[in-house]
């Protein structure tokens, strides 16, 4: 018996409810949602594997968080494969590899190279399949969830310049009208102050200082049309370093980043304890990421160091034999004179090399240890080779030693006196910086002035008397 009309119309809609109920299902098995949450990767600058990094942390970070969008990064074509295929497999990113847009500001007279490629970030519009996307920066520590944002308007940034909103987070609604747009207005010049992505997008939206505050509805709607974003978004980390703590009353305390000089960024070894909350980023790398890739060129170094210490203090070189041949007395003075440069500038060097050669995303609490041994193998070089005075050579060490305890102190009330405890610090330490100096330049005058009593090779008329003066 053959259904009825009616009876195949209901069969016929709970067929297509029944697809459209496995449609959805397998968008979200495969991890297809309406939100994402992006960051931008680009080669051509010298801190291209630090940024590397630092995406990679703040998307595994997002991750723990348990956040309910996508994690997108926008990487440039020239992007090495085995870091695209590390994002993809082992952080569970997209990437979406994209041409770089030509920047036509680089002759602009305050344009700053580093910043040429960041208009990359307005391929942001072009993802299409989601409703709402958070661009964010890599420099960004995400204290809690924020998919609150998604819920904001077309375009959302954060002021932490009283007059100009900062690109490191913003929320757009993607749109190839706008995307299209946006490219067309690069192309024939639109006004950008900094040539970067900053000043492009201040330009395009040049009315949102005016727009009122984001506050997410309860009832989980989307907001139309622009919005500022509570400064609890974008915690500047200079505010951190006033009070040592965030208090900040407008929104919550969701976001931190890092507007500071590039070698100050949060991932670098040498961040702590200068800047105290380079310590909260490299924990997030750590509970994360690991330090996997750092961890063998580091104990490698640390052997060297040992090495290097254990040869100087069996073998003790002197400097006599450079006297040999010389002129006779007259001759002192520019000898001391080099002797002094040549000491200075071996020092320098001890204090200097082993920042170079320890990996820079390392953890401080690996890093300065690594990078006090090395400073202390060097300097037991020039020890041994100039026969100076250990206590005046390592004075150096020792405060940079002090120094670190003195900045690393949980103890301070706030950033003030902690400032004014590391400058009095400074000053108690300066005198005895220098009497040091003045100990190892008075070493080195003893030295000229016995080995000018020494034998020169190959001289018959030398006698043992004239060796024996000083001894």
């Amino acid at each position: 018996m053959g259904l009825s009309r009616s009876a195949k119309r209901l069969l016929w809609f709970v067929l297509l409810c029944l697809t459209a109920v496995c449609v959805v299902a397998r968008e979200e098995q495969d991890g297809r949602r309406k939100h994402a949450y992006v960051a931008m990767m680009y080669m051509g600058t010298p801190r291209d594997y630090e940024f590397y990094v630092a995406t990679r942390v703040m998307m595994r970070s997002l991750a723990r968080l348990g956040v309910d969008a996508d994690r997108v990064v926008l990487a440039s074509v020239d992007v090495p494969t085995r870091w695209v295929h590390a994002m993809q497999k082992e952080d569970g990113v997209k990437v979406v590899s994209v041409e770089n847009l030509k920047n036509p500001y680089e002759k602009q007279g305050n344009f700053d190279k580093r910043f040429k490629l960041t208009l990359n970030k307005l391929y942001a519009w072009s993802l299409v399949r989601y409703d709402r996307v958070v661009m964010l920066d890599s420099d960004n520590i995400f204290l809690q969830k924020t998919d609150e944002l998604f819920q904001c308007g077309e375009f959302c940034a954060v002021f932490i310049n009283p007059c100009i909103f900062h690109t490191g987070l913003f929320v757009l609604k993607p749109s190839m009208e706008v995307f299209k747009n946006m490219v067309h207005e690069v192309e024939i010049g639109r006004e950008n102050p900094d040539g970067a992505d900053q000043g492009f997008l201040a330009s395009y939206f040049p009315d949102l200082l005016g727009r009122p505050m984001f506050t997410a509805p309860e009832n989980g709607t989307k907001l139309v049309g622009t919005y500022r974003l509570p400064l609890g978004y974008q915690m500047d980390a200079s505010y951190y370093y006033l009070k040592l703590r965030w208090s900040i009353p407008c929104g919550p305390n969701s976001v931190i980043t890092f507007p500071s000089a590039p070698w100050f960024k949060p991932w670098y070894w040498w961040s702590w304890p200068v800047l105290p909350l380079g310590l909260s980023w490299h924990e997030r790398r750590r509970e994360n990421l690991g330090y996997g890739s750092e961890v063998p060129v580091t104990l490698i170094q640390s052997i060297l160091y040992i090495g290097i210490i254990a040869v100087t203090r069996l073998a003790r070189p002197s400097l006599s034999k450079l006297c040999y041949n010389r002129r006779p007395e007259k001759n002192t003075s520019f000898l001391l004179s080099m002797l002094k440069i040549a000491t200075l500038w071996s020092m320098l060097a001890a204090y200097t090399i082993p920042c170079f050669l320890i990996p820079r995303t390392i953890h401080p609490l690996l890093g300065w240890p690594l990078y006090l041994l090395g400073s202390a193998a060097l300097n037991s070089i020039v020890i041994n080779v100039f026969l100076l005075p250990i206590s005046a050579v390592l004075t150096t060490w020792l405060g940079i030693v002090g120094a670190l305890f003195v900045m690393a102190s949980p103890y301070y009330s706030d950033g003030l006196v902690r400032a004014m405890v590391v400058f009095m610090y400074a000053f108690c330490y300066t005198p005895v910086a220098w009497a040091s100096l003045v100990k190892i330049m008075g070493s080195l005058q003893v030295l000229v002035e016995r080995e000018v009593y020494f034998p020169r090779l190959g001289d018959p008329t030398s006698t043992t008397a004239e060796f024996t003066k000083l001894y």
